[in-house]
Parts: C-alpha cells; sequence; structure tokens
C-alpha cells in the first residue's frame, strides 16, 4: 500500500528560491550589491590567475596552491549568483528540478575544494616556517600536485554520491526553499521520502570533509605560532606571522560563516540567519580572497602591476 501511495506521488518539476523574499523594497539593492560583489571577485581572481601563471618567479608550490584556490573562487559564486540575479532581476524565484541539483553538486564541490585548499595552504604555511632549510626537498612537485589532485577527485565525487542520493527521494507537493540557493539540508526538510540516510551523509561529510581539515588546521598554526614565537627578533616574528596572516583571515572567515550554517543547533537557525552566513562563505569570501593576498604580498602586488601594464599596453 505504501509502495503504490508512493507511485501516485507527484514529484515537483521545480522549486522556489525564497532567500531574500523578505526584502521586496530592495530589489535594485540587492541586484546592484551582488552584481558588484560577483563581477569584483571575477576580476580580482582572474587577474591573480593572469599574474602567478605569466610570473616565471612565482612558479613555487605557494603561489600554485593559490592559482587554485583562485580557480575555485571563480567557480564557487558562478554557481549561485547568476541564477540569484536572473531571480532578482525578473522578479521570479523558480528554479528547475534538475537545474536545483546541479547547483547542489557544483555548490558542494567548490564549497568542498576550498576547504581543502585552505587546509593544504596551512601546511604549506607549516612547512615553509618550521622547516625553511627542507621546503623545497618537502613540497616537491609531485607531492604539490598530490596534495591538488587527491582533493579534486574527492570534490568531484563527494558531492556526486549526495546527488544521486537526492535523486532517489520523492518531492511531494512543498517547494519552497527559504534559502537562496539549492542547499542540500533545505531539499531534505521537502523530502517526503525518509531521509535518515541521507542526513546520516550530510553529518558524515560535515565530520571527515569540514571538521578534520579544520583540525589539521588548527595544528598546522600552533605549530607556526611555537615556531614563530622563538624567533629571537621581533621584526623576524612580524615578518613570519605576516606571511600566513592572510591566509589565517581566510580561514577564519570561511570557517566560521560554514559553522554557523552546518554546525550549530537547529534551534539557532534562522532563514536571515542562514542566508547570511551563506553569503559570506559563497560570495564575500572569494571576492575577499584576492584583495587580501595582494595587499599583504609584495611579491604579488609586483606582479599584479606588471600584468595590468601589459594589458594596457596590449588595449593600446
Amino acid at each position: 500500500m505504501q509502495a503504490m501511495e508512493k507511485e501516485n506521488q507527484t514529484n515537483v518539476s521545480e522549486f522556489l528560491l525564497l532567500g531574500f523574499s523578505n526584502w521586496p523594497g530592495h530589489r535594485a539593492l540587492l541586484f546592484a550589491v551582488f552584481l558588484c560583489l560577483y563581477l569584483t571577485g571575477l576580476f580580482g581572481n582572474l587577474l591573480i590567475l593572469l599574474a602567478i601563471g605569466s610570473t616565471p618567479h612565482l612558479h613555487t608550490p605557494m603561489y600554485f596552491f593559490l592559482a587554485n584556490l583562485s580557480l575555485v573562487d571563480l567557480c564557487l559564486p558562478s554557481a549561485t549568483v547568476p541564477k540569484m540575479l536572473l531571480n532578482i532581476q525578473t522578479q521570479t524565484q523558480s528554479i528547475s528540478y534538475s537545474g536545483c541539483l546541479t547547483q547542489m553538486y557544483f555548490c558542494m564541490m567548490f564549497a568542498n575544494m576550498d576547504n581543502f585548499l585552505l587546509t593544504v595552504m596551512a601546511y604549506d604555511r607549516y612547512v615553509a616556517i618550521c622547516h625553511p632549510l627542507h621546503y623545497f626537498t618537502i613540497m616537491t612537485q609531485r607531492l604539490c600536485a598530490c596534495l591538488v589532485a587527491v582533493p579534486w577527485v574527492v570534490a568531484t565525487l563527494n558531492p556526486l554520491l549526495h546527488t544521486l542520493m537526492m535523486a532517489s527521494l520523492h518531492f511531494c507537493s512543498d517547494n519552497i526553499i527559504h534559502h537562496f540557493f539549492c542547499d542540500v539540508n533545505s531539499l531534505l526538510l521537502l523530502s517526503c521520502s525518509d531521509t535518515s540516510l541521507n542526513q546520516l551523509m550530510v553529518l558524515a561529510v560535515v565530520g571527515l570533509i569540514f571538521v578534520v581539515p579544520s583540525v589539521c588546521i588548527l595544528v598546522s598554526y600552533s605549530r607556526i605560532v611555537s615556531a614563530v614565537m622563538k624567533i629571537p627578533s621581533a621584526q623576524g616574528k612580524l615578518k613570519a606571522f605576516s606571511t600566513c596572516g592572510s591566509h589565517l583571515t581566510l580561514v577564519v572567515l570561511f570557517y566560521g560563516a560554514i559553522t554557523g550554517v552546518y554546525m550549530s543547533p537547529s534551534s539557532n537557525h534562522s532563514t536571515e540567519r542562514d542566508s547570511a552566513a551563506s553569503v559570506i562563505f559563497m560570495i564575500v569570501a572569494p571576492v575577499l580572497n584576492p584583495f587580501i593576498y595582494s595587499l599583504r604580498n609584495n611579491e604579488l602586488k609586483g606582479a599584479l602591476r606588471k600584468t595590468l601594464g601589459q594589458r594596457k599596453i596590449f588595449s593600446q
């Protein structure tokens, strides 16, 4: 009997994204703000990629990881912002069923990859500061390639599993998502199927893909701080801290927002709070990445000036 009822259920063909529906009188402002953030992030991260790619002396492990981070930060906002801008402009909130699952997949993939790269970059700074004489013997091209390739494989396969599991669920009449993108937790709340296995997988992913890397980052920076405090000169300490301060800023921003959305008690959740936290780690953090790194890095600033100068020459 239950099987027949499930067969008779009509799956929804689209979902409604109501993340910013509480601000109907601020559509123009929201559109302008998110468009500026999106274009700024695209330009800044693309510029970092061009600068690193065209400057031979930046072809080192640190900048290799930074280039990958900039690539991910190009893609992560692109998974959500264009659709959000279209919905704001056309005053609609709809997204197709297949489009929703596709968006969920890419959001998870690039968020996972962002998380992995922050961990890899923490390990890179640990080796550079705690083992400077052996840095290039440890951070070989082969190791650097593995530290990026393996996370890309995991970040690609993990959300594929969640997407396939989500596609097997039934969705009945309720199709309203109180978010600005297709978040896995929001979709599970709408399903009229048994989602216990899906929820268990989400918890497992939070434990393995976010908690474990965050612990690795904490261990890396605890050892960095311990090593830096042993440096006798204040100038040496300041220089050592400045090399990893920009990275630590992004870590705090990214994990702080992730914790607010996925690791806080359900009683603390609200549509406005979850949307604001998601905006931080999916849109604001990728925009800040090029500014944080370029403003605190003289080598990168020089490469950026050179790259912009070359573009001006070619444009003339």
